[in-house]
């Protein structure tokens, strides 16, 4: 894999998990898994829009990369699944208060 495929691919695993991370502690205490550990999430969360700002840059720099060398029709799909990745996180970040409502309503 290219080095430039290789850092959207982190850059969107990463701002996913930064972008769950309120919700994912909800997740795990419907599922009896709450604990005093789930206040590490709350010094994740200051962080998660520059995360995200950042995994969207490296994603539009790959897409750029990619155009540029000729090796779209080879990488379209791993950019795909790359840019899919990065547009999750920002649709969690974005609804986050209403996907922490529905979950509590489960409780």
């Amino acid at each position: 894999m290219l080095r430039h495929l290789s850092l959207s691919y982190i850059g969107s695993l990463s701002a996913l998990g930064v972008a769950s991370c309120c919700i994912l502690p909800m997740a795990m205490m419907l599922l009896g898994l709450g604990g005093s550990w789930l206040a590490i999430f709350g010094k994740i969360a200051a962080a998660s829009f520059y995360v995200l700002v950042i995994s969207t840059a490296l994603v539009a720099v790959s897409w750029l990369i990619s155009h540029r060398r000729g090796s779209m029709t080879r990488l379209k799909w791993w950019l795909v699944g790359s840019t899919a990745m990065t547009g999750l996180a920002w649709l969690i970040a974005l609804y986050e208060a209403r996907i922490n409502d529905y979950l509590i309503m489960q409780m």
